[in-house]
């Protein structure tokens, strides 16, 4: 069919062609981009009525068709409300449509559910379906669930709803556990759209109630085998979820991803004596002391760095859990808050701000600083800017195999990541000069920085990139009034769309073809003119 339209014989020129075959493609883009539309959005579009429809219908009159909206073991409030409260009536002269009165389902339910709308600061915290697709979960009218959820939250992977995008127990290997709370489904220990301070577990994740009172709900810290289990130290007030993953792990007794030897070992003498009048008895003066007949290496970095990390200073067990945990290195309670606990200039960051830098937000700030003190400013790992971010964002940019482990590393091994990472960041197109971003020859170092002042600090990639979050994509400022990030360098830069360079284009309609032979006039007129 596109082969017969676009065929020259049947009477298009080349540049007709071209218009044709533009049309095509945009129609099978927008095409695509509707099928792949949520269904909140795709519902909003109006719905050709079947019978011709009054503008004045009411409730009763839809009733006589749509009665099983009504009934169910639980019904939406809104349906008592009337019809009308979430819908529309249009009327053309031969056609009714019904639609709903926002174009986002979301904001229709919010016009309601206000309490549950994502505000800047807690959008990162809340579930994402919950955020733009209520009916990924929930029925509009009428369900055989509490809360009108389209499935029970318990049952196997066909039943579960959550298990529609969660795989939370379902692929345990042999030697691996499951813990047994799975079977009596998701809403035992999680609520779905319970929000609250950013960085708490019990609010990051949903939970019913805060760990470790939501585990003593089900275990007994008095069983003769619990006790056993932790040798008889007091692990009560602990954090379960420390140890313990709270779903499924690749290790016997839900054990964490990542477990400190003296604890995989079960050699918890190493550093515990037996317990006193129910409180931990340590094998030295402090935790420090302990760390560091292991640790040396990181205790003479920490006293004797040429740029000091303040927090380091203080106990080991401040920062890293001594038993295990679910990130490299057991840090508590993961490697973003750890560091937020002293920075709150940058938590203000991840609250504040539209866009964060991944590693920082998500990997942790470890990434790009050393922790227990370094050599360069700010502690980051290198001295060169560039040469930091190039170890991800290069074209050369590789991690090395973890022994034992999915996860890679960078940085000579002293920074873990999942193995899928790099795969995932943008790389840049550099020639063998360090040129090629954003555009072909364009430099990103190793020239004066013409933003500043003084012209005497080089151009890095922090002259155009914010390092860890901002308002715009890609990190970048804009600090110039024309919003142009190129402004900054290029004073006399064209902010304005314009022609890319090259030939000339040809006109691709008659008012652009009348426009350029108005300016093709002017030009002979002006040089048939005689000089002065």
């Amino acid at each position: 069919m596109i082969e017969q339209v676009l065929d020259e014989p049947k009477g298009l020129g080349k540049d007709s062609k071209q218009e044709v075959e533009g049309a095509i493609k945009i129609f099978i883009f927008l095409l695509l981009a509707l099928l792949f539309l949520p269904v909140s959005v795709r519902c909003a579009f109006a719905v050709i009525h079947p019978v011709q429809l009054a503008k004045s219908a009411d409730t009763p009159q839809c009733i006589e068709c749509h009665e099983d909206k009504t009934k169910g073991k639980d019904i939406h409030p809104a349906v008592g409300m009337g019809c009308m409260t979430c819908h529309l009536i249009r009327n053309t002269t031969d056609t009714t449509r019904v639609n709903l009165k926002t174009a986002r389902i979301a904001t229709l339910c919010f016009e309601c559910h206000a309490d549950k709308q994502p505000t800047p600061a807690n959008k990162r915290q809340v579930h994402p379906p919950a955020a733009q697709d209520c009916l990924k979960c929930h029925d509009a009218h009428t369900s055989a669930n509490e809360h009108l959820l389209l499935k029970p939250a318990t049952g196997g992977k066909a039943d579960n709803l959550c298990l529609g995008c969660h795989s939370q127990g379902l692929n345990v290997p042999d030697k691996g556990s499951r813990h047994a709370a799975l079977d009596m489904g998701c809403d035992a220990c999680h609520v779905t759209h319970k929000l609250g301070e950013i960085g708490k577990q019990e609010f990051d994740f949903h939970l019913t109630k805060a760990v470790p009172d939501l585990c003593l709900g089900c275990h007994d810290t008095k069983d003769p085998k619990l006790v056993a289990t932790h040798q008889g130290q007091p692990f009560a007030g602990a954090r379960c979820t420390s140890c313990h993953d709270p779903h499924d792990s690749k290790s016997p007794k839900l054990m964490q991803k990542y477990l400190h030897q003296p604890f995989a070992d079960k050699s918890c003498d190493t550093c515990h004596q037996p317990a006193k009048d129910g409180k931990v008895v340590l094998t030295q003066a402090s935790a420090k002391e302990i760390c560091a007949t292991c640790h040396s290496d990181k205790a003479e970095q920490i006293e004797k760095a040429k740029v000091q990390h303040p927090g380091a200073a203080g106990e080991c067990t401040d920062c890293h859990n001594p038993h295990a945990g679910s990130f490299p290195r057991f840090v508590q309670p993961n490697p973003v808050a750890v560091c937020e606990t002293c920075h709150s200039d940058q938590a203000e960051i991840q609250k504040t701000q539209k866009v964060l830098h991944q590693p920082a937000y998500k990997q942790g700030c470890s990434v790009c600083h050393t922790p227990h003190g370094g050599d360069h400013e700010h502690l980051l790992r290198v001295a060169d800017t560039n040469n930091l971010c190039l170890t991800c964002h290069g074209p050369n940019a590789k991690g090395a195999k973890v022994a034992d482990s999915t996860d890679i590393s960078i940085f000579d091994g002293n920074v873990r990541l999942p193995e899928n990472y790099l795969n995932q960041v943008f790389v840049l197109r550099l020639d063998d000069r360090g040129r090629g971003h954003p555009q072909e020859l364009h430099p990103v170092g190793g020239v004066v920085d013409p933003t500043d002042p003084e012209k005497k600090r080089l151009m890095t990639c922090l002259t155009c990139h914010t390092p860890h979050g901002g308002a715009k994509n890609l990190l970048v400022p804009a600090k110039d009034k024309s919003g142009s990030l190129c402004a900054q360098c290029h004073a006399n830069i064209n902010t304005k769309r314009t022609a890319p360079p090259g030939p000339a284009q040809k006109p691709t309609n008659a008012k652009d073809k009348k426009k350029q032979q108005q300016q093709q006039q002017k030009q002979q007129q002006q040089q048939q003119q005689p000089q002065n």
